[in-house]
C-alpha cells in the first residue's frame, strides 16, 4: 500500500480510544497507509511504526482497515502532499489528505462522555478522591452530562459529609438533590434541596429560579424567586426575580411594579438597559 507521505512510514497518535469512518481504534500510535483503488481506498493502521515506508509493510501487523471514498479532479490544485483538519468539534475533526487533485477524508470521532468520564475516575482514584471540592466537581459533571449517577452520588455523598470536611454551600448541596432525584429518591431529593436553599446567597436563590422558570415549574419559582425576596430583604436581585416570576404567568401589572423596583437597584449600566427595556415591554402588555 501506499504510505501517504514519503520517506519514514507516516504516523498517527491517539490519546484515547477513537472511531475512524465509523470503525473503533484503541488508543495508540500506528503507521499509516492507503491501499487506492480506482473508486474507494482503504485506510490501514498498522503496529509496525519504525517502517522506511511501506517497503516493509506486513498486513498480520494491521489493526484495522476501514474503507474511504477518495474524491477526484478537486478543483484547487494541491502541489505539496498536506494532511487538513477541518470541521472541528470536541467530538470530531475531518483530517483530508490531500494531494494534486485529489482528497481522502478521514473522519475521526471520539466518545466525548465515555473519555471524561474515565479520566475523572481515574482523577478520583488517586489524592483528589479525598477533596471535597474536587469530589463536587465529578459528581456536578455527571449531572450536567446525564450519566453515571450512582457513582456520583457516591462523590457527592462524601463530597457534604461533614466528617470528611464535606461542604454545605448552595452549589454542592443542590448537586446533591438533582442525583437523588434523578435516582428517583424524590423525598430525601426535596429535603436536599431544602437544605439547600437556606445556605443560598441571593444570586444562587435568584439562579435557581430561573432554572425553575426554564423548566416551565412556574409555582415553585414564584415560590423561590418570593422567598428570596422575603429572606434577602428585597436586595439585588430579588426585584428582578419576581419580574420574570409574575410575567411568566401573564402578571404584567406586578410584574411591571418589581421591573421599576429592581431599575434602582441595577448594578451596572447594561442591566439597567436592560431594565428599561423589560419595563418598556410590560408597559405594553407584552411578556418578557
Amino acid at each position: 500500500p501506499w504510505r501517504a507521505g514519503a520517506d519514514e512510514c507516516t504516523v498517527m497518535s491517539f490519546s484515547t480510544d477513537v472511531s475512524i469512518n465509523g470503525r473503533s481504534l484503541p488508543a495508540g500510535k500506528y503507521a499509516f497507509f492507503i491501499a487506492v483503488y480506482p473508486d474507494s481506498s482503504v485506510l490501514i493502521f498498522n503496529k509496525n511504526t519504525d517502517a522506511w515506508g511501506s517497503y516493509f509493510y506486513r498486513q498480520e501487523l494491521d489493526v484495522m482497515r476501514v474503507t474511504t471514498r477518495q474524491q477526484k479532479n478537486q478543483p484547487v490544485m494541491q502541489e505539496r502532499l498536506v494532511y487538513n483538519f477541518s470541521n472541528q468539534t470536541d467530538r470530531s475533526v475531518l483530517i483530508n489528505l490531500e494531494w494534486e487533485r485529489w482528497s481522502f477524508p478521514i473522519l475521526v470521532e471520539v466518545d466525548l462522555k465515555k473519555t471524561v468520564l474515565e479520566d475523572i475516575r481515574r482523577q478520583m482514584s488517586g489524592a483528589i478522591g479525598f477533596d471535597p471540592a474536587s469530589l463536587e466537581a465529578a459528581a456536578q459533571w455527571c449531572v450536567a452530562n446525564d450519566t453515571n449517577y450512582e457513582e456520583a452520588l457516591n462523590w457527592i455523598n462524601s463530597a457534604t459529609n461533614p466528617q470528611l470536611g464535606g461542604r454545605t454551600s448552595f452549589a454542592a448541596l443542590s448537586t446533591h438533590s438533582r442525583i437523588l432525584q434523578k435516582l428517583g429518591k424524590d423525598k430525601e431529593a426535596t429535603d436536599m434541596m431544602n437544605k439547600a436553599i437556606e445556605n443560598a446567597s441571593a444570586t444562587e436563590l435568584h439562579g435557581y429560579g430561573r432554572q425553575l422558570l426554564s423548566e416551565k415549574k412556574l409555582p415553585e419559582a414564584l415560590a423561590i424567586f418570593q422567598k428570596n425576596f422575603d429572606k434577602h430583604k428585597g436586595a439585588w436581585p430579588t426585584n428582578a426575580g419576581l419580574m420574570r416570576a409574575y410575567s411568566a404567568l401573564g402578571d404584567y401589572p406586578k410584574a411591571l411594579q418589581y421591573a421599576k423596583a429592581a431599575l434602582v437597584q441595577a448594578p451596572d449600566e447594561q442591566t439597567k438597559k436592560f431594565l428599561e427595556a423589560a419595563i418598556k415591554t410590560l408597559s405594553e402588555g407584552k411578556p418578557l
